[in-house]
């Protein structure tokens, strides 16, 4: 059985991270320094000085690199709150891409790289960019990773092309994903670099523009033209980077639950809010089954996905890979959240499709979720493959 109850040290570590984020963050949600590719870094470095004056800087990060050491139920509990504000994960510098690339160079990388890139990284100091997804290859399908890495002396000479990379313009690091193997198949065949993005070769051809506007950096379309990385600047082993990106995409999914649940949350109490307040045909429109109702499933869903999340966390702290538990989180928290979002819209009525109210953003951030690190369709067919993978079994 699961125990879901908190120990006092993060209950208080909860209520603290919901007050910094009300009383501190919440201000500054309307700052003009936010436009069509996000908050700029002017910005997210002034909410990170808040962040690390009320010592809520990188929870999820190691004590010796600056951060709290968070588990993931840890993570589940103060993630959620910081989603309350759609500049919350920014402030705590516990946004993708960032917060992915920290948990796999913690886990992955050699002590020297931790030295280079995540302690700088971890103080805030850089952003970094996951280089993997590509316009006509690698989303999806691993199997269609089509940038190449070709060995050339004790270097790698890099080409291809990436697309819908977060937080690119502007990245200190780049981690880029390409082929070193004849195919990449069962896990091996490719490569993970690390590398200034400013190097020769890397060029952003364009920022994309997109539904979202959450994050530091946008989405760019990256050229990589003869870029030349050192051997010495593998992450980890050659050949084995989609083992690594398990290590980074899985817990990373699960995180992207945990902030959206605050987002959730958010859209609903201000819908919530305005119900008991405006008044229609006689009556407050929460006492009309037409409005209350939608709050209703509204609570379901919020609670749904906070279950859900909490059982893949506690089964990743528990040795579990975790990948059937944080597929069916992403899929299940996904799509709560387009429904909680959307039924806090429908009655707020006019008022919800104005920026009066922050649901109109969090309308926009949200819809992408159900599609960056694997849309509903391939997590549905990822469990029913593993479904039946362990029904064979059971049946030989």
């Amino acid at each position: 059985m699961i125990d879901f109850s908190l120990p006092q040290e993060l209950v208080e570590l909860k209520q603290r991270t919901g007050a910094f984020i009300r009383d501190q963050i919440i201000p500054y949600e309307n700052d003009r320094r936010q436009g069509e590719h996000g908050p700029s870094d002017e910005l997210r470095l002034e909410l990170n000085a808040l962040a690390k004056k009320a010592g809520l800087f990188v929870p999820h990060v190691s004590k010796e690199f600056g951060g709290l050491g968070l588990d993931h139920r840890g993570k589940a509990v103060v993630f959620e709150e910081a989603g309350y504000s759609p500049l919350g994960p920014i402030a705590l510098h516990i946004f993708a891409p960032d917060e992915g690339n920290m948990h796999m160079l913690e886990v992955v990388a050699s002590k020297s790289h931790k030295e280079r890139w995540l302690r700088p990284l971890a103080a805030g100091d850089i952003r970094s960019a996951f280089l993997m997804t590509e316009p006509d290859g690698a989303g999806s399908d691993p199997g269609m990773l089509a940038t190449t890495a070709v060995r050339d002396g004790q270097d790698f000479v890099i080409n291809g092309r990436k697309w819908l990379i977060t937080g690119a313009r502007g990245a200190g690091l780049g981690i880029i994903m390409a082929r070193t193997g004849a195919t990449v198949e069962r896990g091996r065949g490719a490569t993970m670099f690390l590398t200034p993005m400013d190097r020769k070769g890397i060029e952003i051809i364009r920022d994309l523009d997109t539904l979202d506007r959450g994050f530091t950096g946008g989405h760019s379309e990256v050229l990589l033209n003869n870029v030349r990385i050192p051997a010495a600047d593998i992450l980890g082993e050659l050949d084995e980077g989609y083992r690594y990106a398990q290590v980074r995409l899985g817990p990373a999914r699960l995180t992207h639950c945990m902030r959206w649940l605050g987002a959730m949350k958010r859209a609903h109490d201000v819908a919530l809010n305005y119900a008991a307040r405006r008044e229609a045909f006689g009556k407050l429109i929460g006492h009309h089954e037409g409005v209350g109702f939608q709050l209703a499933d509204n609570e379901m869903d919020i609670h749904t996905a906070r279950l859900t999340i909490w059982h893949a966390a506690w089964a990743l702290d528990n040795g579990s890979d975790g990948r059937q538990e944080t597929a069916i989180a992403k899929v299940l928290c996904s799509e709560a959240a387009g429904r909680v979002v959307d039924r806090s819209l429908q009655v707020l009525g006019g008022k919800g499709i104005t920026n009066d109210t922050v649901v109109a953003r969090i309308y926009r951030d949200v819809r992408p979720f159900r599609i960056y690190d694997g849309p509903s369709e391939v997590h549905r067919w990822a469990i029913a493959e593993r479904l039946m993978r362990e029904q064979r079994k059971k049946n030989s």
